[in-house]
């Protein structure tokens, strides 16, 4: 469901206009594991015409190891405070499109740093959804353990009260990609008051 990404795409003219409202701020994306940050976000930032960046890509190229292996040589810990680190330095390069690892916004510190420098959009999918997504693949060090299913539903019952307050939620469905794109860009279009009719009148 995933679907083709159009190698080239000029903004409508309200993505153009959500784009400009957004100033030097970044578009933020959190949530679970598997909720679609990376697919959504990457889809989103051509949309709009904005750079797209992935924290854990930039983490796991600043440490020049994968986040399993992160995690398995330097333990969790030292691995949230690089992840505070990189997103940190970032939101210094706005406006643009960053997803963040699904832990990510449970630090303080980050959150403030989010607030500080962008709008932040909880991607929130179900645990069904998440179940099914996280199953196809290999290199989630979290889930590790004897009952992968019990410790998805764990982290999202921990995590979900601080996903919520983000700036934005927006529904990540079983849907193509572009259709949770176009969500976030009504919502924002919304937030931004800005309109196709504001935009042909500048």
């Amino acid at each position: 469901m995933v679907g083709p990404i159009p190698h080239e795409h000029v903004p409508s003219p309200l993505e153009a206009a959500v784009a400009t409202a957004l100033g030097g701020q970044s578009i933020v994306l959190v949530g679970m594991m598997g909720a679609g940050k990376s697919s959504v976000g990457r889809r989103l930032g051509q949309r709009l015409g904005l750079p797209f960046a992935d924290a854990d890509t930039e983490i796991e190229a600043s440490a020049n190891m994968t986040i399993p292996e992160i995690f398995a040589t330097r333990g969790e810990a030292e691995f949230r405070s690089g992840e505070q680190r990189v997103i940190a330095r970032l939101l210094k390069n706005g406006p643009q499109v960053l997803a963040t690892g699904g832990g990510a916004f449970m630090n303080a510190e980050t959150r403030e740093a989010v607030s500080a420098g962008g709008i932040s959009i909880w991607l929130k999918a179900d645990f069904d959804t998440l179940m099914r997504r996280v199953k196809r693949r290999q290199d989630r060090p979290l889930l590790k353990t004897p009952d992968p299913a019990a410790t998805l539903r764990g982290l999202i019952e921990a995590r979900e009260p601080t996903y919520a307050l983000a700036d934005i939620t927006v529904e990540s469905r079983d849907v193509p990609h572009m259709s949770v794109v176009d969500d976030i860009i009504a919502v924002l279009a919304a937030r931004f008051n800005v309109s196709i009719a504001d935009e042909a009148k500048s």
